[in-house]
């Protein structure tokens, strides 16, 4: 099972829009303006219609919080730095750069004060929950050594590989019980 899409609801639907587009790169699949409801489906793969929904509705003094986390799951560490250096042209808050060992990420604040995630996962695993800063502007070889040099010294340290065959026998196990 993968995540289909997740949708939104935004106080000012064309800033929102063109955030996601510029960061991101979300190319819009459909769109409706309107005076009382706008959406628009935004992907990033041809093949997908829409992994991103983007609709207005949100009242302009509502400041609650009803997204934990908005996380995108990059292709490659190219990427990943291509959105830091993006990031860093916006207007975001709590802009943070770590790794967890199992991926490398950046957690922001869109312009509306949603948390959101840009993660590339790893070829590690170590125990969870656990998280490190980490440089973005250093080149790909090396931040790839030093992340591998840092995992190797965490508890439950293993490949992702190792710790997939893992938990599919406990999805096994528990299918038989």
């Amino acid at each position: 099972m993968d995540l289909g899409h997740v949708g939104i609801h935004v106080r000012d639907f064309e800033a929102m829009l063109g955030f996601y587009q510029r960061v991101f790169g979300f190319v819009i699949s459909d769109i409706k303006r309107g005076p009382e409801r706008s959406i628009v489906f935004l992907t990033s793969e041809p093949e997908v219609h829409h992994q991103f929904v983007i609709a207005n509705g949100r009242a302009a003094d509502d400041h609650s919080r009803v997204i934990n986390q908005i996380s995108f799951r990059l292709s490659s560490l190219a990427e990943l730095k291509r959105i830091g250096t993006a990031l860093k042209g916006e207007a975001v808050e709590d802009l943070d750069i770590i790794t967890h060992g199992t991926a490398w990420s950046i957690y922001f604040r869109d312009p509306e004060g949603n948390r959101a995630e840009a993660f590339v996962d790893t070829p590690w695993y170590v125990d969870q929950p656990f998280r490190a800063p980490i440089d973005l502007d250093q080149p790909e070889e090396v931040l790839r050594r030093e992340t591998e040099a840092l995992c190797r010294t965490r508890p439950g340290f293993q490949s992702i590989e190792q710790w997939r065959l893992k938990l599919a026998q406990r999805f096994e196990l528990a299918k038989s019980q």
